[in-house]
């Protein structure tokens, strides 16, 4: 009997979490992302899009009971058949293409994805509903449990917990997702992200829309990392660092009227608080064993 692989190259789901998992290190990187115009071109009002939707209607369902579960499975596996195949294998042998011309492919599928199991195991599930073939029962039932493991365990409800696709429409929708999905990931894996950080990542969500206002939050952090850092820079006492400090606090300026805040700025605003964290932190240190040896 038939058993179907799993294809990282055909799964719309990973697919799909691994170009916003790309404009992410690129926006943090403070490039401008290719993968922003991927998406755009393959999700919004396509085949793909249609279907990355089964993907992400499983994937975000959890807490409920295995009767449901079966239901919402059962129900996906069927809306798959009425999906366009031939458009369907286009646009991911296009979209790998793509891929392929704008970063190193290899590395590209390098990236940790959440829910890589369960993903994986959907493909399997819809790419044998929809062969002429049949299927491996206990191969089948296998990759079923998997799903509804995943759907009827409880979960901690974070932040960003809505459709990521449901808002994809122009750039604004699209940098407005690369900021929850910055946050979002920073909460739950980078556990060193200082209050300052978490605050502006939070702010910058609420002011994609409003240019006037991210300008406005910009030029708010910068005068309050510049006071940090004049505070902080008297304390310091080696000579070396005290020019350096003094330098960049010079360096940092305010975001010009005909200026346009980008997101380099914003990764710029989240180096400088670590910075002054952790220069706040030696400061105390050094306080401290100089107390210690009164």
């Amino acid at each position: 009997m038939n058993r179907i692989k799993h294809s990282k190259y055909r799964n719309t789901g990973l697919l799909f979490e691994l170009l916003i998992h790309q404009i992410t290190a690129d926006t943090m990187k403070g490039d401008d992302s290719p993968s922003i115009a991927l998406v755009k071109k393959y999700f919004v009002k396509t085949e793909l899009g249609k279907e990355y939707r089964l993907y992400e209607n499983i994937i975000k369902s959890q807490n409920l009971n295995e009767t449901k579960a079966s239901m919402i499975i059962n129900e996906s596996l069927e809306s798959s058949k009425k999906l366009n195949k031939k458009s369907l294998k286009s646009l991911k042998y296009n979209l790998i293409k793509d891929i392929r011309e704008n970063y190193d492919l290899d590395q590209f599928f390098t990236s940790k994805i959440k829910n890589y199991k369960q993903l994986a195991s959907l493909y399997v599930l819809l790419e044998s509903a929809n062969s002429i073939t049949m299927s491996d029962p206990e191969y089948i039932t296998d990759n079923k449990i998997t799903l509804l493991e995943h759907i009827t365990k409880s979960e901690v409800i974070t932040e960003v917990k809505e459709s990521k696709f449901k808002e994809i429409e122009d750039d604004k929708d699209l940098r407005i997702l690369t900021y929850k999905v910055l946050l979002e990931n920073f909460n739950k894996k980078y556990v060193g992200l200082n209050n300052n950080q978490k605050v502006v990542l939070k702010e910058f969500i609420n002011s994609m829309d409003s240019s006037k206002e991210l300008k406005e939050l910009y030029n708010r952090n910068v005068s309050k990392i510049k006071t940090l850092l004049e505070n902080e820079i008297p304390k310091t006492t080696d000579p070396t660092t005290t020019i350096k400090l003094t330098e960049l606090n010079n360096l940092i300026k305010e975001s010009g009227k005909n200026d346009k805040v980008l997101n380099e700025d914003i990764v710029n605003l989240l180096q400088y608080y670590d910075l002054t964290e952790e220069l706040q932190t030696a400061n105390k240190l050094i306080k401290w064993i100089i107390w210690q040896t009164k």
